[in-house]
């Protein structure tokens, strides 16, 4: 049976040592205030990049990365080859999103997306049960032990198993761990069977920790059927918030949307619920993607979906978008990474601000139908911080950020006084070739391991395998 969500949360607290820190929201607003800092952008906004680590110096495990010295990274996974520990798998490319969670036996599970976007006449299932025998994306499993004391090189981190856990969908892209012991896989694309496609993508599914292979792939409709990102489930109710990877271009296309599902049974999904999304109260269609001040809370409340599952979508991607902002919604600049925090939920904004580099906003409910939106950062230029894309909170009380930009590629760190922490670098290489994204960054319970993604290819047969990392080293050091 799955981890209820009572034992799920006690075993978090009690592997994290009792208490997980969180950044300060107030430390994050006064970033674009401080005046006192190195450099600054073409707005007067300061600008801090601090070394707390040390310098990022060439991985001696994962040469291809770049981490801070007394730090140790080594690869656990690749994609498209076959699995190092179980007989007979290949492992699916393209890996995306990813959460951790404590095992009843010391060691940590990870459920990893597969961002796999093959058309219908070359696609093929990974997995059997699979919803579409023509979706090549997913999710797998991996179970990985920890050995050692945490004291420098002492520690090692090493997979034990991987095996497929969902089959048969598309582009899946991020997600969210759930209270109650389970992973939400999110689809990013809304194709259909006039595209080829047995069944109709755009949703949500769920896996559970304890999946010991593929699940039945259940589609969570009542969630809504759109270009789903990453969600963030609120402990406390139940609530789960979700993202929409859309682009708002000035003139040309309108942006993304933030939804929130009501469910009829918190913790029990599939029961159905409510769709709904943002607006900004006095406000109907407000942009938040430009001109925007740190800070500032916009009073927000939330609009019904009354058809989160349109017949349309799959011909039109902003089909539940469109009911929302007809209704006041409020558009952002795709939404992507979310994570709750501080009594709220953080989602980030790719491409959002008037640098068009990215945005971090912060939602603190206040009732049921109202609350508070503050824009927490926003990066005044790529040089500090290039479309972010996944984040996670860090025991420790920063923010961790998977960069999808251009040129060289960072995990990096926002720590509680607004400062960015270069954490990993992954350098364009001798052909001036940009290498892939990196995703799904999360913690280990314990919090002493920094697991993420690199994304590789995302059609079968590709040639750039993707790969999964630990990380570890003297984080007690610095700030994140």
């Amino acid at each position: 049976m799955p981890m209820n969500r009572r034992s799920f949360l006690h075993r978090f607290a009690r592997a994290a040592g009792g208490a997980v820190l969180t950044p300060s929201l107030a430390g994050l607003m006064a970033y674009s205030r401080r005046e006192d800092m190195e450099g600054s952008d073409a707005t007067g906004a300061a600008v801090s990049i601090i070394r707390p680590y040390g310098n990022l110096v060439r991985s001696a495990d994962s040469p291809e990365l770049e981490i801070p010295e007394g730090f140790r990274c080594v690869r656990l996974s690749s994609g498209g080859r076959p699995s190092t520990v179980r007989d007979g798998l290949i492992v699916p490319n393209a890996f995306d999103g990813m959460a951790a969670f404590p095992l009843p036996n010391g060691n940590v599970r990870l459920i990893r997306n597969h961002e796999m976007v093959d058309d219908a006449e070359t696609a093929e299932a990974i997995g059997a049960p699979a919803y579409d025998p023509l979706g090549s994306g997913g999710t797998t499993s991996l179970e990985v032990r920890m050995t050692g004391d945490g004291n420098g090189g002492e520690q090692g981190v090493e997979l034990v198993d991987e095996f497929v856990s969902l089959a048969g969908t598309r582009v899946n892209c991020a997600g969210g761990p759930t209270p109650w012991g389970s992973w939400l896989s999110c689809e990013e694309i809304t194709t259909g069977r006039g595209e080829g496609f047995a069944q109709p993508h755009g949703y949500i599914f769920e896996v559970p920790v304890d999946a010991a292979g593929p699940v039945d792939p259940v589609p969570l409709r009542a969630m809504g059927r759109f270009v789903h990102e990453a969600v963030a489930v609120d402990p406390a109710t139940g609530i789960v918030y979700e993202t929409e990877d859309t682009w708002y271009v000035p003139n040309r296309r309108p942006g993304a949307g933030l939804y929130r599902f009501l469910p009829d049974r918190p913790g029990a999904l599939a029961a159905g619920g409510r769709l709904q999304m943002m607006a900004v109260t006095g406000e109907p269609g407000y942009l938040t993607a430009r001109g925007q001040t740190p800070g500032a809370a916009l009073p927000v409340h939330w609009v019904e979906i009354p058809d989160p599952d349109p017949a349309n979508a799959a011909d039109d991607q902003l089909a539940v978008f469109r009911q929302g902002v007809d209704r006041g919604g409020a558009r952002f600049a795709r939404l992507e990474g979310a994570f709750h925090g501080d009594d709220g939920i953080y989602v980030v904004s790719t491409n959002g601000g008037d640098a068009t580099s990215g945005q971090v906003f912060h939602y603190r409910p206040l009732d049921e139908d109202r609350g508070e939106l503050r824009l927490v950062f926003e990066s005044p230029g790529p040089d500090v911080l290039d479309s972010p894309d996944n984040v996670v909170l860090s025991p420790r009380g920063g923010l961790v950020m998977c960069e999808d930009g251009s040129g060289d590629q960072f995990v990096r760190g926002l720590d509680r006084e607004g400062r960015i922490v270069n954490l990993v670098r992954s350098p364009m290489d001798p052909e001036g070739r940009q290498p892939g994204e990196f995703a799904g960054s999360c913690f280990s319970p314990d919090g002493r391991v920094l697991f993420f993604n690199v994304q590789g290819s995302r059609r079968a047969g590709g040639e750039v395998a993707s790969a999964t990392y630990a990380m570890w080293g003297p984080w007690e050091e610095g700030p994140i």
